[in-house]
């Protein structure tokens, strides 16, 4: 008995020196990046053992646009959010960056209600003013705190969870909620376009030919996604060639239409964490998706 007891307390010395080790060993077992077939003209990126991101110019049916490629060694962790003041302002994504120091790119996410833009679906209790300074979609989570939660209002958007970015088509806002997500980004109803490798892109919206700037953001596998930046050039691009574009080239997992037109931005940190702007956005935003090491 006395040889077992002795051997205890080892054993637990050893278990937790292993701790840190075991977590640096699944970071650094996570997926490697894609080895990308499609490639555009490098005009900024980043490399570290736990981040790589690569922005690409390119030009597509006469749309100048950039495609982001990010790796993550751990999604769930290195994704994260920054907002402007809830029912308060909205503010340039520049100084919305600010509040996320930590970020090396950043991309501009929710659509909002404002003055301006006082659009809300038929579905939202209340009135147009209710959700002025606050970003759209049923379920709002910042930082595991709830801002929003409209029951029986199914919600359309992204959340954040321990494994990374999932995709939310019509979902009951509270069983979203039930899955305690870190962070929620929301827009249209319309805007999950692809779902489970298929175009779930509505014929009907208003968008889905309507050529115009545009963030997307897709989900190719837990630790590799895609952003599409699609700025003016001739004419901007329809939905459905942004959607065309994306299944015949990547055929990611899912995409998601973020805020676009003039709230698009593409932003990066350089080197001496001087933020530089890609694509920069001529108007506020309610908040951001940022990328970090």
């Amino acid at each position: 008995m006395r040889r077992i007891l002795r051997c205890l307390p080892c054993i637990c010395c050893l278990f937790l020196l292993m701790l840190p080790f075991s977590a640096a060993t699944a970071e650094a077992a996570a997926m490697p990046p894609i080895d990308y077939a499609y490639a555009g003209e490098i005009v900024a990126r980043h490399n570290s053992p736990t981040l790589h991101w690569q922005v690409e110019a390119f030009t597509h049916q006469e749309a100048a646009c950039y495609l982001t490629k990010i790796w993550m060694a751990d999604s769930g962790r290195q994704i994260g959010k920054a907002t402007a003041d809830w029912r308060e302002n909205v503010l340039d994504t520049a100084e919305i960056a600010v509040r996320a120091p930590e970020a090396s790119l950043i991309i501009n996410a929710s659509g909002y209600v404002t003055r301006i833009y006082s659009w809300i679906p038929d579905n939202y209790p209340g009135e147009n003013e209710d959700y002025y300074f606050t970003s759209l979609g049923s379920l709002t989570v910042t930082d595991g705190q709830v801002y929003r939660c409209l029951t029986g209002v199914p919600y359309y958007g992204l959340t954040l969870n321990t494994d990374g970015l999932s995709l939310h088509v019509g979902d009951d806002p509270e069983a979203v909620l039930a899955q305690n997500p870190r962070h929620t980004w929301s827009f249209y109803e319309e805007c999950p376009i692809i779902q489970n490798h298929q175009s779930i892109l509505d014929p009907d919206w208003r968008f889905t030919n309507t050529p115009a700037m545009r963030t997307i953001i897709a989900k190719m596998d837990q630790n590799n996604y895609l952003v599409l930046t699609v700025t003016r050039g001739n004419r901007g691009l329809t939905m459905q060639q942004c959607v065309d574009f994306l299944l015949t080239t990547f055929d990611p997992e899912w995409a998601y239409n973020l805020d676009g037109g003039p709230s698009s931005a593409l932003m990066y940190r350089d080197d001496a964490g001087a933020l530089q702007a890609i694509w920069e956005n001529g108007q506020e935003n309610v908040d951001i998706m940022t990328f970090s090491e």
